[in-house]
């Protein structure tokens, strides 16, 4: 993608496509109650794809959409640098808090038609 294509607004079809699988995971996760409170926060340290409530607690979620399961699936592309920059944007995010809710980290991962829903996938310690 050139200069001007993201200065028009244009999207790349691997964008367009991690667009698709945010959707997915997001209705996804509706579906089983949890809520949405806010979508690709940015910050200097990362970016989370999703934050959800679940209860009182929040969740930051990880949305990984790959065609199959080749090279590991989409799973196991949340590599150790991608954990470490998630939970920075995690701080960051916390920091609005006075009092930080409980909060876990969640992966979503979609291997062509199959999505797995993984709970607790991140440790931050």
């Amino acid at each position: 993608m050139g200069v001007f294509d993201a200065i028009a607004g244009r999207r790349t079809a691997k964008q367009v496509e991690g667009d698709a699988g945010e959707e997915q995971a997001l209705r996804f996760l509706q579906e089983h109650g949890l809520k949405l409170v806010e979508r690709n926060f940015r910050c200097k340290g990362g970016e989370i794809d999703l934050v959800m409530q679940d209860g009182r607690g929040l969740v930051f979620v990880e949305v990984r959409k790959r065609a199959g399961s080749g090279y590991g699936g989409a799973a196991a592309s949340v590599t150790a640098r991608k954990q470490a920059r998630l939970v920075i944007a995690a701080q960051t995010f916390l920091q609005r808090y006075t009092m930080p809710p409980p909060c876990r980290f969640d992966v979503i991962a979609i291997d062509g038609p199959a999505l797995e829903w993984l709970k607790n996938a991140i440790e931050a310690c």
